[in-house]
């Protein structure tokens, strides 16, 4: 069942079209992220989700409630909608207390024992509550304006990159933390990012953009391994791609022989394999694939991005191989390259 219903939603700024012709469902209780670059329409799909902004066209439908829909255009303080903006936004001049219980109805009993229940949601200490949002860490303003976002009991989280000004070993945490506050709560959740592993790592579906229009909608794993376009594959992370024949589920190319998943395709294609998928072995000899030389080692920690310049061919073609830190080669070794697993056949049937 679905939770929101967005139905070719197109919206545009002057001349300038920001969404053009978007349509997407997101199912009730799971988590949907919205990735693109800079300019692709993300965060004003977003805001048109909100209320804050209104589509020239479409229909937005939640619960099966329109929102927008032709004369229909609902508030965004009628919608039941949380949302966590990149910063928090929480009002500088409020404690805690007074910033999470904004807008809630009742007496002050009641306010405090529901902003009691926030704080223990979000992991807060309710010694906070007394304190000024300049008196708190970066992590412990998103929790509080995670609660703030929560104390209406929304219908729908819209998330607008709430993590990107955390430091990177918090970012984790607080995603991981915040993803299972939103499972365990059941509220359906669209987050907004830049950043692809988050994304990734945080959705249960994956929704990319650009220039306006939805790209390709499916489960992260699906995308990650089967990007629709080469440009797609490239921004959700590093690729290889390769030029091929293909007839009968194998793609000859410069690494030999590559099964690849689409049986159907037949001709010249394009072929996208992920670093991960290439194996190098140390001996320098190859029993199926080609050889290589080490040119360039990117060290990581536990991994390292090795660059291979293949002896094969006539275009000496440089790979990116991701590979343990502590079995990588040396810069200068030849190393026997091989393929693990299928490769992908860009705008092929899949």
């Amino acid at each position: 069942m679905s939770s929101l219903e967005l139905h070719a939603i197109c919206k545009s700024f002057g001349s300038l079209p920001a969404v053009d012709n978007v349509s997407l469902s997101v199912p009730e209780g799971s988590r949907t992220a919205i990735v693109g670059p800079s300019g692709s329409g993300k965060t004003t799909l977003l805001r048109m989700i909100a209320g804050f902004e209104f589509p020239d066209s479409g229909s937005i439908t939640l619960n099966g409630t329109p929102l927008v829909n032709g004369p229909i255009e609902v508030p965004a303080h009628q919608r039941l909608i949380g949302y966590v903006p990149q910063d928090g936004a929480l009002f500088p001049h409020m404690t805690v207390a007074a910033n999470i219980g904004f807008g809630l109805p009742g007496n002050a009993a009641s306010k405090q024992q529901r902003i009691n229940e926030l704080m223990e949601m979000v992991a807060l200490d309710s010694r906070m509550l007394p304190r000024w949002p300049h008196e708190l860490s970066g992590g412990q303003q998103q929790r509080v304006a995670l609660a703030r976002a929560l104390a209406q009991r929304p219908k729908l989280m819209l998330l607008d990159e709430p993590f990107s000004a955390l430091d990177t070993g918090l970012r984790a945490s607080m995603r991981k933390a915040v993803a299972k506050l939103l499972s365990d709560a059941g509220v359906t959740t669209i987050l907004v990012t830049h950043d692809q592993a988050e994304a990734l790592s945080f959705a249960h579906q994956l929704a990319v953009m650009r220039q306006g229009k939805l790209i390709q909608v499916g489960p992260p794993m699906d995308l990650y391994l089967r990007p629709r376009d080469e440009e797609t594959a490239l921004f959700l992370g590093d690729a290889v791609v390769l030029p091929a024949t293909v007839e009968g589920g194998w793609a000859t190319c410069e690494l030999g022989r590559v099964p690849v998943a689409d049986t159907a395709f037949k001709g010249a294609a394009q072929i996208m394999l992920r670093p991960e998928q290439i194996e190098l072995s140390a001996s320098g000899s190859s029993n199926e694939g080609c050889l290589g030389v080490v040119t360039d080692s990117d060290f990581g920690g536990n991994a390292c991005m090795l660059t291979v310049r293949l002896q094969t061919g006539s275009s000496a073609r440089e790979l990116l191989v991701r590979s343990l830190s502590i079995h990588a080669p040396l810069v200068g070794n030849t190393v026997g390259v091989r393929v693990v697993g299928s490769g992908h056949v860009l705008g092929g049937g899949q």
